[in-house]
Order: C-alpha cells, then structure tokens, then sequence
C-alpha cells in the first residue's frame, strides 16, 4: 500500500480550491490531474517587475506596476479589433491599454476615473505608450502584483497567477518526507530537503541546487527500482542451456564472423550455463550482425532441449525475421513457426499446438506471443528485437510464460549513450557489437534544400532507369499517425505520375498488415522500384538492392531515427546514398545536427548527441511506448546523476538493509512518490 503521508500529493487535483470541472478539464491539457502533478510542473523562469511612480521613455520593454485612472475607452467599429482603455498616470502621462478579446471585462475591470494598480510590459507605438492584456488590480485591495513572479508553462483558459495560486496550494498540501538521499551526498552537495527543494523550484526558477536535487529524486527512484528488479530476477532459477555449438557450427553463414560477434556469443553462452536467468541487452548497429548473435543463442537452447521465442515489433520484421530463419535452420531438422495477429484458424491452432507439444523449436512473431492462450512446453530462452518498443513491464510478462523464467536477450540497433543504458536497463549486463561485418560500405549522405527537390526526383529517375531501388521517406507532419500517412499518399500520387503507378509503392502506419506486407514482398522482389513510406519501415527491412534513400523534412526527425532509416540502405555490396531533405527554417542547432549525420557513420557517436539535444524520452522511442520521461531531469542530469544515482541505491541494498532499515522506508516512499510500479509490485509480492 502506498504510505499515508503522500495521500495528500495523490489526492484529486478537485481538492484545490477554485477547480471544478472546468478548470479540471483545462489542467488535464497539461497532464495535470493530481495535486503531485501540480508539484512537479515547475516554472521555466521568472517575471522581473518595476514598481514605479509613473511611465517614463527608460521604462520601455520593461515590466511594470503602475496605478492608472482611466479616463476614455474606444472600441472598434468593425468588432474585430482591439479596445483601448486610455488611463494616466500621477504625472498625466497618458498610457494606452489594449485588450483584443473580451471587452466587457476589460471594461469591468477599468472603470472610468477609478484608480487601478495595472502590470504588464510597457512598449511604444509610434507617439503612444501602451500595455496589451495588462493584468489589473483594485488600488488597496487584495495582493498587489510581485515584484518577482515565476512563469509556468500553460495552456489556453489558464493564467500564470492562477497557476502560481495552484502551485502554493499545492506546496501547502505537501508534507515533510523522511529522506531517502545518502547522508554524506546530501551534505556534500548542500541539498536542502525535498519539501523545502520543491518550495524553491517554484519560488526562485532558475535556482540550480534545488533543481538538480529534484532531479535526482527521480534518478535515485529509476536506479533502485531497476536494482530491485534485477535483485528479484537474480533470485529466480531456470534450467541452464548448456548446449555443444554444433548447430550454429552447421550453418552456412554469408560471412565469416567478426571478433565482437565471437566476444558477445562468449558472453551469452556464459549467461546461458547459469542457473538464474539471463538479463542481457545486446547492442548493435544498424547491419552489425545482431540477428546472427541471437541465432546462436536460440540454437543453443534448442540444443538443450528447451524453445526459444523472437519477439519482433512489427509483423513486417516479424515476417523477415521468420523467414531468414527457415533458410538458415531448416535443413539442421529445426522446427521454426511464426505466430502474428494475422495468423488466424486452423493455422494459428496449429502453432500452438506445436508450441505446447514441443514440436516447435523457435517460435517468430509479434506481440500476439504475449497472448495469455499462448502456452509454451519448455520456454528457456526469449529474444526481443528492438528493446526500446517494449517497456520493463512487456518483458517481464513474457518471463511468466514458463515454470521457470526464461533466459532473456534483449537487442536493439538503436545506439543507447552510455548513461541512458544504465537508466533504462540498469537491471541488465550489456553487450555491444562495435565491429561492422566485411565488405559494408558506409553510406555517403548530403543534405538538400527541398528547393531543389526537382532535382532530386530528376536523380531519382536516373537512379530507377539504372535498374536500382529506393526509398522516400515523408516527414513526420504532426504526431499522428494519419497525418503521416497523408503526406506520404500525396509524395507516392506525384511520383507515380511522373514514373507510373507500377513502380511505385506505399506503406504507411494506417494500413492493414496483409496489404502493407504486400507492398513490401513486391519491393523486396524488386517488382517495385521505389517504396515511399513513414517510418514504418524504420526498423529491420531488408532490401540489398535498394542502394537511395531519401529522407523528406528530414529536420523533423531525431538523429537516432534518421540513423536508423539510413541502415535501410547500404545492405550490399554496392554503394550507397542517402539525400536529406531540409526545410527552409533550419535552425542552428538543426544545421549541426544534419552536419553531424553527413560527418558520422557512427551510430554511438550519433546516439550521444542525440541525447544532448533532444532527451532520453525521443531517443528511445519511450513517447510511444508509454514509458515515462523524466519531470526534472534534463540528459545532462542523467550523465552527471545516474552513475551517482546507481551507488547511491546499490549502497542501500548492499549495506543500510535494504527496504527494511530507516533510510530503506524512505526510499520506499521514494519509489512510491514517483510510481515505480515494477519495482512497487516487488515489495507488495514480498
């Protein structure tokens, strides 16, 4: 049960005073919905006001508090534009103020020849001085405008002195938490108490101490939980899959194995003759031979007689993956199945028959392998492909799928920074793929004005008359899938006038699995010359033929992910090129990192800048997964706080008795506080 002392912070966020249903409605715009949500929605800065006696020409640009007495209001003939109030000042200066909605009230609130207390930025306009939306107040009565006020982000129907209101309501709800912060980190730091932090984050934005304390709150609550997890998952014993290496021996590989594809099955099989189960996440570039590391893995765990599961995140990858397999094993007497929503009757009855029986070995497929129906004879060893799909919560119900928890190896070729992977899979042993098999050629990249789109698809006619394939990618337009699939529609409906129906294709996130796989075969089969798309076929596709990709608005995108899309291309021996596209507002920081991606093969490099610009939420992929971000923490934090973060929690369970001793109940509320609710279901389970 979650502790007494923070029901307050969980209470509905109608416990404030003035929210009703309305103003509920607008806070929820902002993900407000609890009092703690109010808490954790800090300023971003503050309001520096100037109290003065009257307006002056040394005042312009500046924030004022002024007392007015209006004198004459003009409204607009036509209605739609904005009412002047004129009020002077005690000097007689004469002060415009601009309302361009709601004249009713603004007449309410300035009536002619009343003194009024008026704020707002004073500017000029030609011979005037004016203030537009001044905020107003009775002269003696009620709070007068701070000198110092912070600014919080909002949204439509709410202002910054309601939301200021909310916030100090919501700090007097907040009650002194026992601390959970190691003694000596919190006195070398000079970290006030969490209660006191939080009341200074939103009274002085911009103080770094109490800011960076915050921050590491919810780092420190990452960190124990993931411990906690690998703690709990550690305890478990599974049957070793020992293995001989025969099978992997016996298959015809396209290449010869790098050393780090030697190094990483190393580790595996190390991990796989262990009585607690593997917790491994394997990375790897784009084309560094992952799926080949995975093979020898569920090759060695049907060795010792048990099944293996391939998690893929789309039915396309799911599809490639499966029949990679057959091509690789079938000949070995290997028995593989593929098991996708699509799958449906007498085959799908088949499948899990099989899969009960053991008389399947490997079983492919997508989410529907999580299915409850979904019963496995002996399920020692799980694969997931592309980590960061799946959250914390999808991978461990996929270990309740058998007696005992499987062997899990998670991989993704989205290049993890170094400090992210100990945020996000603190609780697993890493193992990376830094070596790209012979005979790739990295992919050469230039960046294009879409000014000179025209001459890009004069090139990409070049390009198709010279029997080669390619790719155009359409730019995220606004998150929504169906806004995607627009401008892809429209990109693939131009191109298809200019080069004919029967070379082009289209695939996008609102079509049905069977029609999108479809589109795919006949790309694959080089029926179809080139493939316009959103970024559904970010991960996994597998064309050796297609040697262009074009990426459209390509500013839209993360690094990682524009990384991820040019691994699409380069899958063969000849050479590749991927074009992006560039709108016409590039900012600096966009300018950099489309250099970066013309400079970088390098996906790790790519991944650190990624996270230095954009945050751990974008890079993997978490918006979507329904992972949370952090409040506070910004990356640098999680550089600078995590490994502090890990010692800190590590130290607890290792020396101060864990959840049980005084600092261990803190830290308790700690988890609590921010929801760590894996690790949450550990302490109710015991």
């Amino acid at each position: 049960m979650r502790p007494d002392i923070l029901n307050p912070l969980f209470a509905e966020i109608e416990v404030l005073k003035g929210v009703g249903p309305q103003v509920s409605k607008t806070l929820k715009r902002l993900d407000l919905t609890r009092v703690v949500d109010v808490l954790y929605h800090l300023p971003t800065g503050s309001i520096e006001r100037i109290q003065a006696p009257a307006a002056s020409s040394a005042l312009l640009g500046r924030n004022v508090i002024l007392e007015l007495t209006p004198f004459e209001t003009r409204e607009s003939r036509s209605g739609r534009g904005p009412m002047r109030v004129f009020a002077s000042d005690s000097n007689g200066n004469a002060i415009s103020l601009i309302y361009f909605n709601n004249p009713g009230w603004a007449k309410r609130q300035l009536p002619m020849g009343q003194k009024r207390i008026v704020s707002g930025k004073l500017e000029s306009y030609g011979d005037e001085w004016q203030i537009i939306h001044p905020e107003v107040a009775e002269a003696g009565k009620g709070p007068a405008p701070a000198l110092r006020e912070p600014v919080y982000p909002l949204t439509e129907g709410l202002t910054n002195r309601r939301m200021g209101e909310l916030a100090r309501e919501a700090l007097e709800r907040a009650p002194e938490l026992p601390e959970w912060v190691e003694p000596s980190l919190l006195s070398s730091e000079a970290w006030r108490p969490w209660r006191a932090s939080l009341a200074e984050a939103h009274q002085e934005p911009g103080t770094e101490s109490a800011r960076k304390r915050l921050a590491y709150d919810e780092i420190f609550a990452n960190q124990l939980a993931l411990l906690l997890l690998r703690q709990s998952q550690r305890r478990h014993r599974t049957p070793p899959l020992a293995g001989t290496g025969e099978l992997i021996r016996r298959v015809q590989l396209p290449y010869q194995m790098t050393d780090a594809q030697r190094r990483v099955i190393r580790e595996i099989r190390g991990d796989l003759i262990q009585a607690a189960p593997m917790l491994r996440l394997l990375q790897g570039d784009v084309g560094s031979g992952k799926t080949l590391v995975a093979l020898a893995a569920m090759l060695t765990a049907v060795e010792s007689g048990a099944q293996a599961a391939l998690l893929a995140p789309t039915e396309i990858l799911a599809r490639q993956h499966h029949a990679t397999l057959l091509g690789q094993v079938d000949s070995l007497g290997v028995r593989v199945a593929i098991l996708t929503g699509r799958e449906k009757g007498k085959a799908r009855e088949s499948v899990m028959m099989g899969l009960a029986d053991g008389s399947i070995d490997i079983l492919v497929g997508t989410h529907a392998i999580f299915q409850e129906k979904v019963a496995y004879k002996t399920l020692g060893l799980a694969v997931i492909d592309e980590q960061h799909r799946f959250g914390v919560s999808q991978r461990l119900l996929l270990s309740s799928k058998a007696e005992h928890p499987p062997h899990l190896l998670v991989m993704t070729a989205t290049p993890i920074p170094r400090t992210l992977t100990l945020t996000q899979y603190g609780e697993m042993d890493v193992s990376r793929i830094d070596e790209m098999p012979p005979g790739r050629t990295p992919v050469e990249t230039r960046v294009i004005s879409e000014e000179k789109l025209s001459d890009v698809v004069n090139g990409l006619g070049r390009h198709i008359s010279a029997g080669g394939q390619a790719y155009w990618v359409c730019p995220l337009v606004e998150e929504s899938e169906k806004s995607d699939a627009a401008a892809a529609e429209e990109r693939a409906r131009v191109l298809k006038q200019r080069f004919g129906d029967h070379k082009i294709g289209l695939v996008h996130g609102r079509m049905k699995g069977p029609d999108k796989d479809a589109v795919m075969a006949r790309f694959a089969s080089g029926d179809l010359a080139v493939l316009v798309a959103t970024t559904v076929i970010e991960v996994g596709v597998d064309v050796p033929n297609a040697t262009l990709m074009v990426v459209e608005g390509a500013e839209r995108f993360g690094l990682a992910q524009l990384h991820q899309l040019r691994g699409r291309v380069g899958r063969g021996s000849g050479k590749s090129t991927c074009l992006l596209i560039r709108g016409p507002n590039l900012t600096e920081v966009g300018r950099a990192r489309l250099s970066l991606m013309r400079e970088s093969n390098d996906g790790f490099r790519i991944a650190e800048e990624d996270l230095r610009l954009r945050g751990p939420g974008e890079i993997l992929g978490t918006r979507q997964s329904g992972e949370e971000a952090f409040r506070v923490a910004r990356p640098e934090d999680v550089a600078a706080l995590a490994p502090v973060a890990q010692s800190d929690a590590q130290l607890l369970l290792d020396r101060d008795g864990g959840l049980k001793g005084e600092r261990g109940q803190a830290a308790r509320t700690c988890l609590y506080l921010f929801e760590r609710d894996q690790a949450i279901d550990l302490i109710r389970s015991g």
